[in-house]
């Protein structure tokens, strides 16, 4: 397949289009970079751009069969109100332009990504595809999100929206930031730990992107998540036995929204997010617990 990539220099998009080229595709990346210096590859394409706005960049979209959409600033950092705006117009801009762009009479297949904060704080509540989203900022970003993508069904085009979890890997994301802590024994739970931590490991987000791309059937919205999501202290635990370092350093609720504001907030929510539209299809997780992942990755 011809598969265009957004986002293609950031976390998840270099592993993506990396994991496409392998297995033979050919890839257009579109990314924020002015270089793409971790791929070279015959089959890859790098075009460094702007995806707020419109450009060149788009018409790279006239033959594609199938599209990633993984474009976004990353959350993890304290939340301003300029910043905010930053998170919100890098994800509906680009995903509206990229829409915009899609050819009318090509087949092709969109995977849209969103984010299990669509369901917002919702305690022990298990959330499955079907329920209801929720009211806070990262919820009603995520809506809009979808939103734009669906237009792509005036097109015909298939389109499933992957709602991630926290993605678990190396170069990036969570691991990174958790596990330096962990060694300097200064690894915890955050506030007390009971709120649901819903994860997936690199190689199954992967696999399960290939598999939206691959299955026609699959469209609509789905949880890219783990099927045993954990409590946090769960997590902490996990990962301090593994690196045999102590996880009694809880980091006190009050600190968290005291240092990160409103992002604070949401590091203390809680998700129990479940991947039933996966499981249901027939895809099958390669680290469907926390310790298979960790270990791997650990």
């Amino acid at each position: 397949m011809n598969i265009f990539v957004t986002g293609g220099s950031g976390f998840v998009g270099t592993y993506l289009c990396k994991d496409l080229l392998d297995r033979g595709h050919r890839v257009t990346a579109v990314g924020s970079r002015p270089v793409h210096g971790r791929i070279s590859h015959d089959h890859f394409r790098y075009i460094s751009a702007d995806t707020t706005e419109p450009g060149d960049w788009q018409e790279a979209l006239a033959d594609i069969d199938a599209a990633v959409n993984l474009a976004g600033k990353s959350i993890f950092r304290r939340w301003t109100d300029r910043y905010k705006q930053e998170l919100y117009d890098s994800r509906i801009l680009t995903t509206r332009h990229l829409v915009d762009a899609l050819a009318a009479d090509r087949p092709a297949t969109l995977v849209s990504t969103s984010a299990v904060g669509y369901y917002g704080n919702r305690g022990d509540e298990i959330l499955t595809e079907t329920s209801e989203p929720g009211d806070d900022f990262l919820a009603r970003l995520s809506r809009d999100w979808e939103t734009e993508a669906l237009r792509a069904e005036e097109k015909q085009v298939r389109i499933a929206t992957a709602r991630f979890g926290i993605v678990l890997g190396w170069g990036g994301g969570a691991i990174d930031k958790m596990v330096p802590a962990f060694k300097l024994m200064l690894g915890g739970p955050l506030g007390d730990g009971s709120q649901w931590f819903p994860w997936i490991h690199m190689d199954d987000l992967l696999a399960a992107l290939r598999f939206a791309l691959e299955t026609p059937e699959f469209s609509g919205p789905a949880n890219f998540t783990a099927p045993n999501p954990v409590r946090n202290k769960e997590l902490a635990q996990a990962l301090g036995d593994i690196l045999h370092r102590p996880a009694l350093m809880p980091a006190p609720a009050f600190m968290i929204r005291a240092v990160l504001g409103e992002f604070g907030k949401t590091l203390l929510s809680s998700t129990r997010a479940v991947p039933r539209k996966l499981l249901d299809a027939g895809f099958t997780f390669q680290y469907p617990t926390i310790r298979e992942a960790l270990e791997d990755l650990v």
